[in-house]
């Protein structure tokens, strides 16, 4: 039965919007009617989750999502809790859409609602918005309802993408702090090249004496900044727009991230990263019953860096063909060795998915603690650095000022 949006005006005379569930809108109109309210207008609910024409399918270029990342976390740890406690999946959708504080998340969860009361599986009606849900969410959504323990695949779900967003924001968060002070160092330093040190030559210009090399090259630099800044800027910019071209050829990207992964410390954080998080989606897809290839298939999806999802597609067909999932990853020199030895353990003791999920967190802690460690050696040494460039500018301007005073004593 499909949903619509609705716009109405009571017996006091207040505007009511809601979302309700109709076969047509002249039927939704009739609804209305019957609460003792005057339709003003009845659309219905596209996939997108926005009132819109029947049969829109697909959003806008500039349209937000209506969870993000956090927020989809937060929906599915509410939607587990509701399942899990024994209430139906129609009055659980119910009680989120009431919940609901923003328009577009009611429109989304009634559409869904609509689509399970209509009789659609749970995981069909998720697949009709794919911009909210991807893939993978939605097949483990489908093995949870197929084996009749959706509440618990829910819960798992859940917990996988809380770890996933924590994994990513401690990651920001290391990055961060480096970042600011990279970024003011660069804005200061252009100001004292650009603007104090030509203020100086101009002090000196007619002095007839030489200056000091430092505040002769500091002139030559400060000169190359202010005549050919803008070129630089321009380079900068085609540059970057070169590169993002570049990367969406497969095999360009392919060879970038490869040699990405052999660069001394962010390779392997990148390594580890994506590694921890192949393990744990094939562990949840495992855990939820779907089967080891469609498992592989998804998982690999996961994978930002190319080599490395080319590497666990060969895995794939490597399984495929009747190989141990742990002799599949161990050809793979991509990957860390965790990975396939806690693989081999999960295949010798039955326990795939509880060890896939064992290598998962190992890996995880072990970027985090890595990228911790960057971090607080890049900060003393981002500012020893811009100390020493400062100073250099700042001598560059005092000697000679120094030297002009020994000369008048």
């Amino acid at each position: 039965m499909p949903a619509y949006s609705f716009e109405a005006i009571d017996a006091q005379g207040q505007p009511r919007k809601g979302v309700m569930e109709a076969d047509t809108a002249k039927a939704a109109r009739g609804l209305l009617r019957a609460q003792a309210l005057v339709p003003l207008s009845v659309e219905p609910v596209n996939a997108g989750g926005k009132p819109g024409a029947a049969g829109v399918r697909s959003a806008g270029f500039m349209e937000r999502r209506v969870y993000n990342p956090t927020g989809l976390a937060i929906w599915t740890r509410q939607l587990a809790g509701l399942v899990s406690s024994g209430l139906p999946l129609e009055r659980a959708l119910t009680a989120l859409t009431d919940e609901a504080e923003q328009e577009n998340q009611r429109n989304l969860l009634a559409a869904l609602r609509a689509e399970v009361n209509a009789g659609a599986p749970f995981a069909k009606a998720l697949a009709q918005h794919p911009r909210e849900f991807s893939p993978i969410y939605t097949a483990v959504i489908g093995a949870g309802e197929q084996s009749g323990n959706l509440g618990i695949v829910l819960e798992r779900l859940a917990d996988d993408l809380e770890e996933r967003q924590a994994l990513k924001s401690k990651l920001i968060g290391a990055a961060l702090y480096p970042a600011i002070v990279t970024l003011v160092a660069i804005v200061i330093v252009l100001f004292l090249v650009g603007y104090v040190v030509p203020q100086v030559a101009n002090v000196f210009a007619g002095t007839k004496r030489a200056l000091p090399i430092l505040t002769v090259a500091m002139l030559a630099i400060s000169g190359f900044v202010r005549n050919y800044g803008w070129l630089m800027l321009i380079a900068l910019v085609l540059t970057a727009i070169g590169g993002r071209f570049a990367l969406k050829n497969a095999l360009f990207r392919q060879k970038f991230d490869a040699a990405w992964l052999r660069l001394p410390l962010i390779g392997r954080l990148a390594r580890g990263y994506n590694a921890a998080r192949f393990a744990g989606t094939l562990a949840m897809l495992a855990a939820a019953g779907v089967p080891i290839l469609r498992a592989l298939q998804a998982a690999a999806e996961t994978l930002g860096n190319t080599a490395m999802r080319a590497d666990a597609l060969d895995a794939l067909v490597l399984v495929r063909e009747g190989a141990p999932l742990a002799s599949a990853m161990a050809q793979k020199k991509r990957f860390p060795g965790l990975v396939s030895m806690f693989a081999r353990l999960g295949e010798q003791t039955g326990q795939l998915p509880l060890m896939l999920q064992r290598a998962a967190n190992q890996l995880s802690l072990e970027v985090q603690r890595r990228a911790m460690a960057l971090a607080t050696i890049l900060e003393p040494l981002l500012i020893v650095a811009m100390g020493l460039v400062v100073m250099l500018i700042v001598l560059a301007v005092l000697m000679p000022i120094i030297q002009l005073n020994q000369f008048v004593k």
